[in-house]
């Protein structure tokens, strides 16, 4: 048979067919198992089709455990990344954050507090004599093209919802504040925390820190709140009941509400869902699990001599079932007086127990090469520096010892 380029369809799949390295590794691979399996001193009925069939299988299994190595290590950073478009095969992406901030996320939506939802300042026209009020026929959009409208007017069909409030902002004006502390409070103050003392008769400056005035200030401000102030209110379902009635002029008109509606969990600008509310997200159409990230077939020129080797001998212990199970088909062979005894069972055996001796070899170690490993491997290097660097006598003190 000809040589691996001038074959036609060589390999099942011909993932690697193209590629200079692996026809030159293809020709090869030949010799090299029909030697191991004793072709020079009796035939083996392998041909090259099918070695070289092991040998595309073997490029195969390589690479997923590889790629799955990867998995385990990186796929927090990949999620979200397109997967039509990025090729993350013999690329090591940048670590980030994105899978934590996702998780928190929902809990930030609720603690009002950022999130994946869009708050909108609405208000409602305050009437005197009228306490209770509903979101949905009373609430009007305060800022935009759309400023005056109702709010549910504005949503798209289908998106019409529970509106959540995120903040009403009803409450008697703040007076100016005013520093509740007097001389001698200052003074024990300063005299607690900073050490300084008062002079009588002299001419003393005090510099309070930052962190005072903002403390005092939330203090203050929670105090007249909650101590001072007889404004409030309470929503129930659609409805909005502010204390106290609206009477006059001074306590009616705009009340302002800041609101919100849930984002659609599979918003982005290709879904076609109708009726969303948020921001638009491609990336929930990236990366969502191991079974979509961008991990293309491991080019064969990449492989490095000990993948090759790893290859060679797969693809040995491949040929070697490959054989077996075809002298399975035939026990015997009879021959003048006698019966050829084949050995197809005991290959059989051998190449499985080849097999899975080679696959645990490779997982052992790639699983000494994920992140968290590798990090560990690097910490007890530092440790064990430090420790030699401890007993190192210092030349003339002239050197620097850590520790």
């Amino acid at each position: 048979m000809s040589s691996f380029v001038e074959t036609l369809n060589p390999t099942p799949f011909g993932f690697f067919d193209s590629e200079t390295a692996f026809q030159s590794e293809a020709d090869s691979i030949v010799t090299f198992v029909k030697r191991k399996l004793g072709d020079d001193t009796l035939s083996v009925e392998l041909s090259k089709k099918e070695i070289w069939t092991c040998l595309e299988e073997s490029c195969l299994v390589y690479g997923r455990h590889i790629h799955e190595m990867r998995t385990k290590g990186e796929l927090v950073d990949v999620l979200g990344l397109p997967t039509g478009s990025t090729d993350l095969t013999n690329k090591y992406p940048r670590g980030t954050l994105e899978y934590l901030v996702r998780q928190a996320e929902p809990y930030a939506s609720l603690a009002y507090a950022g999130g994946d939802y869009d708050a909108t300042l609405c208000y409602i026209d305050t009437i005197s004599g009228v306490q209770d009020y509903n979101i949905y026929s009373d609430l009007k959009v305060a800022l935009g093209a759309q400023s005056g409208s109702l709010y549910v007017d504005t949503l798209s069909s289908g998106s019409k919802g529970k509106i959540r409030i995120v903040e009403v902002f009803h409450f008697e004006p703040l007076a100016a504040q005013q520093m509740l502390l007097n001389a001698s409070n200052i003074t024990n103050f300063l005299a607690t925390n900073f050490n300084y003392e008062s002079y009588v008769n002299s001419t003393v400056f005090y510099v309070l820190p930052v962190f005072e005035d903002v403390l005092r200030r939330g203090m203050l401000e929670t105090a007249f709140r909650v101590r001072r102030s007889q404004y409030s209110y309470q929503i129930i379902g659609s409805n909005l009941r502010i204390f106290p009635v609206p009477f006059n002029e001074f306590n009616t008109g705009k009340m302002f509400i800041k609101v919100m509606t849930a984002t659609n969990p599979l918003l982005d600008s290709t879904s076609g869902v109708t009726g969303s509310i948020g921001f638009q997200d491609d990336s929930i159409y990236g990366v969502s699990s191991p079974s979509n990230i961008p991990f293309g077939n491991i080019p064969y020129a990449t492989i490095t001599s000990p993948g090759r080797q790893w290859i060679r001998e797969y693809t040995l212990a491949l040929s070697k079932e490959v054989l077996g199970l075809i002298r399975s088909k035939f026990d015997s062979v009879p021959i003048p007086n006698a019966d050829v005894k084949l050995n197809g069972a005991e290959l059989v055996a051998q190449a499985r127990e080849d097999k899975e001796k080679l696959t645990t070899q490779l997982v052992e170690f790639l699983d000494q090469m994920t992140p968290d490993k590798l990090m560990e491997r690097e910490v007890a290097i530092a440790e064990n520096v430090q420790k030699q660097l401890k007993m190192i006598p210092i030349p003339g003190g002239g050197a620097i010892i850590i520790g």
